[in-house]
């Protein structure tokens, strides 16, 4: 074992530097010979029978070198599956342009290819479509009901996935037998990831190498190539993906997206470098949206408040053209139970189709479990007269508990539940809180406190996503190089992966560079997603650079004349162990390994390199945390402030405190725009209302209240490193604090968001009249 001398310090990020001054290389930055732009004709019509496409303007424009549709490209696409998937799994059909008809607001009709983006708009504006608009399925509940039109007309149903509840006697009787049962339906909103950079590529096709070079913001490089690969049909080791600096994705960025495969096949089909950039209105209309749920609870509780057993019902919509895997309702059923001690549990759910925007993955996309059961906490709480606090505290799992496997087969080794509410409650001084809040009352003054309480699955260890890879080295000058098979989307594994394997290796941070996010020189990864980095990439790190540090200390103890066992690498020089002057730099270890075998110990190789592949021991590795929130709410506009915000955290080990934060307070910053402000609104014809963000309303810094940090660290056991993930967890806690907080306020529960003031407001007129 090593002593973390960087591991656990708050360096400053690495990234930060050339990010803040504007020095980053992020996909609009590439610039190639020749390059032209791309821009899309949409629909403006939800769902309708394409009648015509007219080019014949455009083409004659001045500058437009093509217009190309689904004739021109639906048909050069071979095999379209991805590698998180693989083939023959995803139910939603895939297609690169619109044919035949239209299936939301915002379907890619035809690209329009130009020598600036400029024209290429201008282009756009003079393709004639008409479309002849039929009545759109935007409600959940109206694509389930029988005689339904279909969403996607080759499916059978507008239900693409379906997971029945079990017949369960045990559970029914429970039902029967509890002192109270306690029924709530609550909807989650259609939000959408709104990353600072949109999406966006850059594709250049060698017809004599036949070899593409894609520049693509992403979250996954190597996921991406073999998606290209498939699609065009062309060798994968033919197919380089190049991910530069990445300005967010939280999910959004995890597939690619057929505009993405349009401007490849565009380029290749007319042989030149072809670049499109999302624009926001593009992203808020058509880049994948998230959430919108809805979820009944019913749960059985004893006299004393202990929960007997809970049934789920999910309804989620998946939009027209879902991104793979975005059907997460067997998921949620999965991790519904959370931290608490629940016997039994039954769960169903449906993922409907509908004519809106496809849904994606948002930072936590089965996040409504946590949503439905801690608003749900609160109101059995009520219904039992509880505190919401006492309740917790009577059904969260203890360290007695522990191993403990839920009702729905997940187990659980090292997490920290109780300790982190109790943690969070005393950071929030809730009991004195709670006296201060009624004296607030007489006041008339509406203050209100929230709790949320969750486990995190982090470091989803299955499929494509199974393991990550490092290869660590060092030159023949000492410095070192770890390659990584994941890329950075603004995570900073620069930063963390540096201080894992400057600790490894006994060397200076600085003197540690991290290559990532370019497929002809890593291994290959799942990508950035799921909260995995600390685990998986640290992991990987970990275990590649002690391999190298025991070839080191092994030239080392020949060069040395002493034995293995007794040397140390500290400050970049292996020496004996309490003889610091018997000692040898890692630069001199360097050259013996590179230009000196004679000196090497008999049998051992030449360089200094070495690879690994790290998998958890275990498919996921939990991580815990509970949110408090304390808010006012204003009793005669409904306006919410948030007075204070706490966070316990249980990431285990953590490699970054700083990073950590970071991480806790972005996350924090999306769950209380989520609940108080964003809302991706459709009407009746499916005719998205918040395409700008005039009408999708973002949190400011003036909005974010300042977050206090509470954190326990646990080693996790499912990794040498004791990491966890915890990339999501802001995410995930938030909403349901900020919800909780402002009903308590209020003392009048509401079951659908955004908490709005005129929501508020009317919430709270309804119960002065009552």
């Amino acid at each position: 074992m090593t002593a973390a001398r960087f591991v656990g310090q708050r360096l400053p990020r690495r990234e930060d530097a050339r990010l803040l001054t504007g020095s980053g290389a992020y996909v609009d930055d590439v610039v190639r010979p020749g390059m032209l732009h791309a821009a899309f004709v949409r629909s403006d019509v939800a769902r309708g029978r394409i009648v015509a496409v007219d080019t014949t303007a455009a083409l004659a424009l001045p500058g437009v070198v093509a217009v190309l549709t689904a004739a021109d490209l639906n048909g050069l696409t071979h095999d379209v599956w991805v590698d998180y998937l693989g083939p023959g799994v995803d139910p939603t059909p895939f297609r690169v342009l619109a044919d035949g008809d239209v299936r939301f607001v915002g379907d890619p009709i035809a690209i329009v290819v130009a020598e600036s983006r400029y024209l290429a708009e201008d282009g756009c504006a003079l393709v004639e479509v008409e479309i002849e608009a039929e009545q759109a399925v935007v409600d959940m509940d109206v694509a389930v009901a029988a005689g339904a039109p279909l969403v996607h007309p080759e499916l059978d149903s507008n239900v693409a996935v379906r997971v029945p509840a079990a017949d369960d006697p045990e559970l029914d009787a429970i039902f029967a037998s509890a002192a109270h049962v306690v029924t709530e339906t609550f909807t989650q909103h259609r939000h959408v990831c709104s990353p600072m950079e949109t999406r966006g590529l850059v594709s250049e096709w060698d017809p004599w190498r036949g070899e593409l070079v894609v520049w693509l913001s992403t979250q996954g490089p190597h996921g991406a190539r073999g998606f290209l690969a498939r699609a065009l049909g062309v060798p994968e080791n033919r197919v380089r993906v190049i991910m530069g600096d990445v300005g967010g994705g939280f999910g959004q960025k995890m597939f690619m997206v057929p505009e993405e495969l349009a401007v490849v096949l565009a380029g290749k089909h007319l042989g030149r470098p072809l670049k499109w950039i999302e624009d926001r209105r593009e992203n808020l209309m058509a880049g994948l949206h998230a959430r919108d749920d809805r979820v009944t609870l019913s749960v059985a509780v004893d006299a004393e408040g202990h929960i007997l057993g809970i049934r789920g019902e999910l309804l989620e919509n998946l939009g027209s053209f879902a991104a793979p895997g975005s059907a997460s309702g067997m998921f949620v059923g999965m991790v519904m139970p959370g931290p608490y001690r629940i016997p039994r549990f039954g769960f169903s759910s449906r993922s409907v189709y509908t004519n809106t925007c496809g849904r994606g993955a948002y930072r936590g996309p089965w996040m409504m479990e946590t949503l439905a059961r801690e608003q749900m906490m609160d109101v059995v709480a009520a219904a039992v007269g509880l505190d919401p606090l006492e309740l917790r505290r009577r059904n969260v799992l203890t360290a007695a508990d522990l191993p403990y496997t839920t009702a729905t087969g997940l187990g659980y080794e090292d997490v920290t539940t109780a300790e982190t509410l109790e943690q969070a409650a005393a950071m929030l001084g809730y009991a004195d809180l709670r006296a201060e809040q009624e004296r607030a009352r007489v006041d008339g003054r509406l203050l209100g406190i929230g709790l949320a309480l969750y486990v995190e699955p982090s470091a989803l260890s299955m499929g494509s996503l199974s393991s990550e890879a490092a290869r660590v080295s060092v030159s023949v000058n000492g410095q070192v190089q770890a390659v990584m098979s994941s890329a950075s989307h603004g995570q900073s594994v620069e930063t963390t992966v540096a201080q894992v394997v400057a600790d490894e290796l006994g060397i200076d941070v600085g003197d540690v560079t991290v290559l990532q996010g370019d497929t002809a020189a890593t291994p290959y990864g799942g990508g950035t997603g799921g909260s995995r980095s600390a685990v998986q990439v640290s992991g990987a790190a970990r275990d590649a650079a002690q391999q190298l540090r025991a070839k080191m200390i092994e030239i080392a103890a020949e060069a040395l004349e002493a034995a293995p066992g007794d040397l140390e690498i500290v400050d970049g020089a292996v020496s004996v162990a309490g003889a610091p002057g018997s000692s040898i730099a890692v630069a001199e270890i360097a050259r013996i390994a590179y230009t000196q075998p004679e000196r090497l110990p008999p049998g051992t190789d030449m360089g200094l390199e070495a690879q690994a592949r790290f998998r958890p021991s275990a498919p996921f590795t939990w991580s815990t945390s509970c949110h408090a929130c304390l808010c006012e709410v204003d009793p005669v506009t409904g306006a919410v402030e948030i007075k204070r915000y706490v966070v316990s955290e249980d990431c285990g080990v953590m490699i970054n405190p700083m990073v950590v934060e970071g991480q806790i307070a972005g996350g924090v910053v999306q769950g209380i725009g989520g609940m108080l402000y964003e809302h991706m609104a459709y009407d009746a014809d499916g005719t998205p209302l918040s395409t700008t963000f005039v009408d999708y309303l973002l949190p400011t810094a003036a909005e974010v209240p300042t977050i206090e940090y509470g954190h326990i660290e646990t080693p996790a056991s499912t990794n040498p490193g004791g990491y966890r993930g915890m990339g999501e967890g802001g995410a995930i806690g938030s909403p349901p604090a900020v919800v909780n907080a402002v009903c308590d306020a209020l003392r009048v529960r509401i079951t659908e968001q955004p908490l709005s003031p005129a929501v508020v407001a009317g919430a709270i007129a309804r119960r002065n009249a009552t």
